[in-house]
């Protein structure tokens, strides 16, 4: 991968929380996602099982991670599968990892090749009582799509119906949401690339650029800084495009006068950074622009500051709204009379802001963790509030990441310029170039 080796102490950490929080004589069977195809003989981009990657940080096909801490065996309480070596195979495809590499990148000694791990594995199910398998159980998950889990999980049932079966992905909600020192070490360097990619925008950006340009810049940064590739979907949204939450098209003109809204972020080391800011095409925010923007950089701010172990995603959400309310009211856009007459069943703020402000962040971007519990320090989040104006053809977000302690929190783009003063001293003379 483009990212320099990350010390494989990271994830035999998560696999000695995974192993704690498992039952006695239980083995947990992880195989991490196939390569897809797109048409004819092409596949996608490989994307690997995430629960894989924390924990072991291995992205190649065909691999798995069994854990088994009650093995009698005990050169085999972790053992990694990776896909055996092919000269012809790798003329197409390129290097395929050695079990000495796999062990360098993951710290687990015992490394198996796929085609001849079976036998390892039943001698495995005839010493244990439960079976962990994993499945994603993402609440958005569409429900309707054919999925490769699943198929392996009645696969493994048929051939063992006798085992009691547990569900990973209960274990991997609590455990992947609250992160370590080592994880969090990994994903600031992210952030460190997002920010250079920012800074490298708002040096860059003038009137009459297409989003694409910006997109290739960003994306230029990203590469030469050592990032895997874009976290997710680039956004680079400008003027009335902003409104689109999920706008990636990036084919539309900058123009003088409007805004842009960016959400982006770095891959590295295999964990996001996502990070939304807006800015003034021009260099220079109108009185109205900016009134908006600080409107909304009041709630992000506000926001954090009450996001503390103990409360809810659900109550937090409530306060801030509440907040983004009486923005609303002092900008003009809501009345008291609207205020009364939605409630709070229908706050009418929720015209202007329609989005959730924080979700979990990690190798996924939207990671695991609650949304109903209290959250707890170790948990990374984003905060992400805004404001989108159609009547104005405005849209602005402003996000950050960060990860709570026991006595506060850490923001982890806590260098990013982000007020109206800072963001104009570091676009200052672009309108003229």
């Amino acid at each position: 991968m483009k990212y320099l080796p990350i010390d494989n102490a990271l994830y035999t950490k998560n696999r000695q929380r995974f192993m704690k929080a498992m039952l006695p004589k239980s083995v947990a069977i992880i195989p991490t996602n196939p390569a897809l195809p797109t048409n004819g003989d092409q596949q996608h981009l490989y994307n690997p099982n995430s629960n894989v990657l924390w924990l072991s940080g291995i992205r190649q096909e065909k691999s798995m991670v069994i854990l088994f801490p009650d093995n009698p065996d005990k050169t085999a309480q972790e053992v990694l599968v990776i896909l055996r070596p092919n000269a012809d195979l790798e003329k197409w495809e390129g290097h395929k990892l050695t079990k000495a590499e796999a062990t360098a990148i993951s710290g687990i000694a015992n490394v198996q090749y796929a085609d001849s791990i079976d036998a390892v594995l039943q001698v495995m199910m005839h010493h244990a009582d439960t079976v962990y398998l994993d499945t994603n159980e993402n609440d958005r998950l569409d429900g309707s799509i054919y999925r490769t889990d699943l198929t392996f999980v009645s696969a493994w049932q048929a051939r063992f119906p006798l085992h009691r079966y547990e569900r990973a992905a209960k274990l991997f909600k609590e455990l992947r949401a609250i992160k370590t020192k080592e994880e969090i070490a990994v994903t600031q360097i992210a952030c460190d690339i997002t920010e250079k990619a920012y800074r490298r925008v708002m040096e860059y950006l003038r009137p009459g650029m297409m989003e694409y340009e910006i997109e290739a810049e960003v994306t230029a940064d990203f590469l030469r800084n050592r990032a895997t590739r874009h976290a997710y979907g680039c956004i680079l949204a400008s003027g009335d495009r902003a409104r689109t939450l999920h706008y990636v098209e990036n084919n539309g003109e900058c123009k003088d006068g409007e805004l842009i809204l960016m959400d982006f972020g770095a891959e590295y080391g295999n964990y996001a950074a996502d990070m939304s800011r807006t800015l003034p095409v021009n260099g220079k925010f109108s009185k109205r622009q900016a009134e908006v923007y600080n409107a909304v950089l009041h709630v992000h701010n506000y926001a954090k500051s009450i996001l503390k172990p103990g409360i809810s995603i659900v109550d937090y959400t409530e306060k801030a709204g509440e907040e983004m309310q009486k923005q609303c009211l002092k900008l003009g856009l809501i009345t008291k009379e609207d205020i009364k007459n939605g409630g709070k069943e229908n706050p009418p703020f929720r015209k202007y802001m329609y989005h959730g402000i924080t979700h979990h962040l990690g190798i996924d971007v939207h990671d695991l963790g609650t949304r109903t519990e209290p959250v707890k320090a170790g948990m990374l989040f984003t905060v992400e509030p805004g404001l989108y104006i159609e009547e104005e053809q405005m849209g602005i977000r402003i996000e950050n990441n960060i990860w709570l302690t026991k006595t506060g929190h850490v923001d982890l783009m806590k260098n990013f310029p982000i007020t109206v003063e800072e963001i104009e001293a570091c676009m200052k003379g672009n309108k003229k170039k």
